[in-house]
């Protein structure tokens, strides 16, 4: 996942107590998926610890096909046909697709996870401790607990029965957190498998603030752009005169600022994360290093910003990148500019179906007996790829474990969690596939 992410907060339901939260709206099978969830735990806590001690590092090719191959045996034994997609043609290790065949009548549901995380093997932050109920771990939230959720619900619909007749496809990508190019080939695989699912179901970390917990119904864009401007070079004394202008920086101040004051409203953001400016200047190839040289006498030449823009529709997006368009088109006198928009991850607005989806996922939680969910305002999310199904299927993100510190040093997870979000996604996901497919 993406930054932006929610503060994750601790909850308080263990394993154990799920024997007390069953109603008498529970069926038969969700009643033996519970006895199954709990009465594996220990199996479960054992395979995320096993997966976080596997660094799978993006850029860690080996690590994150390791990762794959311990979840292909995870799945193979569920009945899954298990398929290894290189990815080595955008520079990255690939993606394992599952797909289990069922009777062809109920809903398809597409699982989705992520195998890599964003720790890398040379970095400080390795290993897994645990304290109580908490452990930390790189990446045991982000994503690792989510592929354990997704092995704890299909090792529960087996033993409850409901499995074998279940239409299911698990695509767990090897690069979410730093995704290869062309993006269009790294993610051809996920998106097909959008097309083809009519429920597609994420499992990033739960969203939890204090005790309430939170569907994701919606994630915004996740969109970079690069500024380039330039301006005539010379003595600094004629700088704002007719013959020199204002110079590259002044050009990059005036767009930056602009920016700033006319395109704020609801759901956008744009960060300008770097930026540099002098004679000369320039980022790298990735846009996260910058040179730059410049004396207090002379104008500068050159001046280059990369950041990023999240919007929560197609539609507003279009719309604010024209806006960017035009004021970087202005131009003080004396200088040039120019915006690029790189290839990113699409929104995912929030839709009557994803909403209605939720609205199931309560219904669980009410028969279950276990805390309705409220929707999470997607300002407080990050990107995701769920993202690249969501114009195909009604998705639903957040299904993973809860926890904090994602992204950074100390990451962890609520292990109580884990046999909750389970239980949910099981009954869930065995009530979607009973029902007869959209025509």
């Amino acid at each position: 996942m993406l930054l932006s992410r929610p503060r994750f907060a601790r909850t308080f339901i263990a394993a154990p107590a799920l024997a007390l939260l069953l109603s008498a709206a529970a069926s038969g099978p969700e009643t033996r998926m519970k006895d199954v969830i709990a009465q594996e735990a220990p199996r479960h806590e054992a395979l995320l610890e096993k997966l976080v001690r596997q660094n799978s590092g993006s850029l860690n090719l080996l690590g994150v096909k390791a990762v794959g191959e311990m979840m292909r045996a995870e799945l193979e034994p569920l009945g899954f046909t298990v398929q290894w997609v290189d990815m080595a043609a955008t520079g990255r290790a690939g993606h394992l697709i599952a797909t289990h065949k069922g009777n062809g009548r109920g809903q398809r549901v597409l699982l989705i996870g992520h195998l890599d995380t964003v720790f890398e093997p040379d970095g400080p932050f390795t290993g897994w401790s645990r304290e109580g109920d908490r452990v930390t771990g790189p990446g045991v939230g982000d994503d690792k607990g989510g592929l354990v959720v997704i092995v704890a619900t299909l090792r529960a619909m087996q033993a409850a029965g409901t499995l074998k007749n279940a239409d299911l496809k698990v695509v767990l990508t090897g690069d979410e957190e730093k995704t290869g190019a062309p993006l269009e080939l790294a993610r051809k695989d996920l998106v097909e498998a959008g097309k083809w699912a009519d429920v597609a179901l994420e499992y990033e970390n739960l969203a939890v603030m204090g005790t309430q917990e939170f569907a994701t119904t919606a994630r915004r864009s996740s969109t970079n752009w690069e500024i380039v401007t330039t301006g005539r070079t010379g003595h600094s004394s004629g700088i704002f005169n007719e013959s020199m202008g204002y110079g590259a920086v002044y050009e990059l101040a005036r767009i930056l600022d602009e920016f700033r004051r006319t395109l704020p409203e609801p759901n956008l953001t744009f960060n300008a994360s770097v930026v540099v400016g002098g004679t000369p200047a320039s980022l790298d190839e990735p846009g996260v290093k910058g040179t730059a040289e410049g004396k207090t006498n002379v104008i500068p030449a050159r001046a280059v910003a990369r950041g990023d823009l999240r919007s929560l529709s197609p539609e507003q997006d279009a719309r604010i990148k024209a806006a960017m368009e035009a004021i970087v088109a202005k131009h003080l006198p004396g200088t040039d500019g120019s915006i690029r928009f790189f290839e990113g991850y699409p929104s995912m607005p929030p839709t009557a179906g994803n909403r209605a989806l939720m609205g199931k996922l309560n219904q669980v939680n009410r028969d279950l007996g276990l805390p309705e969910m409220q929707e999470m305002d997607p300002a407080k999310r990050g990107a995701a790829d769920s993202s690249f199904v969501a114009a195909d299927a009604v998705t639903l993100g957040g299904m993973g474990v809860s926890g904090g510190g994602a992204h950074a040093v100390g990451e962890w997870v609520d292990l109580k969690s884990l046999p909750r979000q389970a239980l949910r996604s099981a009954a869930l996901i065995s009530r979607l596939t009973a029902e007869p497919r959209p025509r």
